[in-house]
């Protein structure tokens, strides 16, 4: 009988299974996230009023991961997972307990504070574009949105536990739950406000989202064998550990909101609508990154954190090294193939209510530019968590500095001339020179050698064809369009057949040229199904 109170070793298979579960329960979730987006968009547009919701949203999203669950899942899951690894479990419930009471009396006090100074703080991270209108509303929605600092915080140490003991499932469903619990709340309640105010029924359905998500992690504990204990300890030296490593941890993660917060507030000074046609390009962008890249990190950090742990740095080097060229082989064609049809993607997945053709025009803009930085935003992912995994955290966290700097020095020397675009590039640009840096510097954490020969001969094979899904996805697409025209049913089928021939030229490529990875996961899946059958 296999023994619950400590994680299971993951070996190769348990990893891919975990991959596997999180890529398609991730999948769902920002299938569920974009259906939410364009519940939204056709409600509200690009108005100013949808702006001002999304620099509302952004505010309590940068404290939240400053000081809540991404930040605190980063920093507890190596100490909570080395406890468990040398069997120290009472050691690890005092812990998470400690942590517990910390967070609710912390963000608790947090959050009211902010409730008052509101007023104050809001209109701070606004554009001249702004009207004073735009600035209470802005004001009002973040009173709404905030109180979710508190609730993401206890979520963030109870997904980090599960991490722990590699449990994915919950982590991963748990999203879907939250997109499709404020469909349902915007879409029931948005009648009973009028005017602007209907965003309100968006933020009370984010509210309301983040409260199920976080029950739906308690039951798991306990299937987990997890206890609360009955006590907290602040003066555990490791209660100190974590708050050290939370410190660069939180400005690392902090620094890359405040990226997107800086873009809103440049792109306000662009125009009222220009916020929210970046937030809304963001959306489809993050959506192969969450499915992909996001999976590919959160499965592999514990395992990662383990092998620190037991300062086994050769398979943590060969096992970081699998995992960027599979963010790379899932990445590149995904970008390539947004890019070549940008506008098409954007008007099929917006354009309807309030969302108009110039709303079109504008999102693909920013969908365009952001194309570039996926692959190294999905890289940099996996590269952070492996700074975090050898409890080393600083060294990301100065990396980002450098990487603000790059994005708000271009910004500010290209929106002006360039608008939205120019916004996006410094964003991409930033990107690319925060992978290249975090590469460099693991190189001497990790005693040299990171498996960069075989990274580049992959990278240039998926480039190969990635090239060839372009031309193709473009191709088909193209004459579609031009037979059938840009109805709804035309464009679902113009751009679905241009995606799909362009999946199969690519797939038919990446075999042809026996790219490892690729070799690797279709070994799996086949036999995955022969043991089905």
């Amino acid at each position: 009988m296999a023994d619950r109170s400590r994680p299971p070793r993951a070996g190769q298979g348990r990893i891919a299974r975990n991959t596997a579960i999180f890529s398609i329960a991730t999948g769902l979730s920002r299938i569920a996230g974009m259906g939410r987006e364009v519940v939204a968009s056709s409600y509200f547009g690009t108005s100013g009023a949808f702006s001002a919701f999304t620099i509302a949203f952004q505010v309590p999203t940068l404290v939240r991961n400053l000081f809540a669950d991404s930040a605190l899942s980063a920093a507890f899951v190596p100490v909570f997972t080395e406890l468990l690894e040398k069997d120290k479990r009472k050691d690890a419930f005092m812990l998470a307990t400690t942590f517990l009471a910390i967070i609710v009396g912390a963000l608790g006090l947090l959050s009211v504070g902010f409730f008052f100074a509101a007023p104050y703080v809001m209109p701070l991270f606004t554009g001249k574009e702004f009207t004073e209108e735009l600035d209470q509303l802005t004001i009002g929605l973040s009173q709404v949105l905030f109180p979710i600092v508190l609730l993401l915080g206890v979520n963030g140490l109870l997904v980090g536990i599960l991490m722990a003991y590699d449990h994915f499932t919950i982590p991963a469903i748990s999203p879907l739950v939250w997109n499709v619990v404020i469909i349902v709340t915007l879409v029931a309640t948005q009648p009973l406000f009028e005017g602007d105010d209907q965003l309100y029924a968006y933020a009370i359905g984010i509210l309301l989202g983040t409260a199920v998500q976080l029950a739906m992690a308690i039951p798991v504990l306990r299937r987990l064998d997890f206890q609360w204990a009955r006590h907290i300890n602040v003066r555990d030296p490791r209660v100190g550990r974590v708050l050290i490593l939370m410190l660069p941890v939180t400005l690392g993660l902090g620094l890359i909101n405040f990226n997107q917060l800086i873009s809103s507030l440049l792109a306000s000074e662009v125009s009222e609508e220009a916020p929210r046609a970046i937030d809304a390009a963001f959306r489809i962008y993050m959506l192969p990154q969450g499915m992909f890249s996001v999976a590919i990190a959160t499965v592999l950090f514990p395992t990662l954190s383990r092998l620190a742990a037991r300062r086994d740095y050769d398979d943590l080097r060969g096992l970081m090294g699998t995992g960027m060229r599979q963010i790379i082989l899932l990445l590149v064609p995904s970008a390539v193939a947004c890019l070549v049809l940008a506008e098409p993607i954007t008007r099929l997945v917006y354009q309807r209510g309030e969302f108009d053709a110039d709303s079109t025009e504008l999102v693909s803009q920013a969908l365009f530019w952001f194309q570039f930085s996926l692959p190294f935003a999905g890289v940099n992912l996996l590269l952070t968590r492996t700074f975090f995994s050898l409890q080393k955290p600083w060294t990301p966290t100065a990396l980002a500095v450098g990487s603000l700097t790059i994005n708000v020095g271009l910004a500010l020397l290209l929106y002006e001339p360039y608008g939205v675009p120019g916004i996006v590039v410094a964003t991409a640009a930033a990107s690319a020179a925060m992978s290249f840096a975090q590469s460099w510097a693991l190189r001497g954490q990790l005693g040299g050698r990171l498996e960069g020969g075989q990274t580049f001969l992959a990278t240039l094979k998926v480039l190969l064809a990635s090239a060839a899904l372009g031309a193709v996805t473009y191709a088909v697409w193209w004459g579609l369009n031009d037979l059938l025209g840009v109805s709804l049913p035309a464009q679902i089928v113009s751009v679905g057949l241009g995606l799909t021939a362009g999946a199969v030229t690519y797939l038919i490529l990446v075999r042809i040229l026996q790219i490892p990875e690729w070799v690797t996961i279709e070994k799996a899946l086949r036999a995955r199904i022969f043991r089905s059958t």
